[in-house]
């Protein structure tokens, strides 16, 4: 199924509400893993199938505009004997889009799940 240009799948609207959320929170920028976490803390772990399709979604929005990324520095990676990270923050055109989509949304349509009540 093709989107219309400009509208976000669910998985896109998950990564940035996740993006918000970890910003609301003193994080302006976090790598994919991050995401990944965040998206399972606000229920939406579901949409994430594989890794793979995280970092394609990544991809398209940060192709898109509506995020921002930056690998870190080699040494910082190679301190800590690991692979570097790609950084990611949402930028206004990600947050305007995610405004949009909420927009477009019909009333009683939930944007994200939110985790069962205990």
């Amino acid at each position: 199924m093709r989107r219309k240009p400009g509208t976000l799948v669910p998985l896109e609207t998950a990564i940035l509400d996740a993006l918000v959320e970890l910003r609301r929170h003193g994080v302006p920028e976090a790598h994919g893993f991050l995401i990944a976490s965040e998206l399972r803390e606000l229920g939406d772990e579901r949409r994430l199938t594989a890794y793979g399709t995280l970092y394609k979604a990544l991809e398209r929005l940060d192709d898109s505009g509506a995020l921002m990324s930056r690998w870190e520095e080699p040494d910082i990676a190679a301190l800590e004997r690991r692979p570097r990270r790609r950084y990611y923050r949402i930028t206004l055109v990600g947050e305007a889009s995610l405004t949009a989509d909420r927009e477009s949304r019909p009333l009683g349509v939930p944007v994200r799940r939110e985790a069962a009540a205990t």
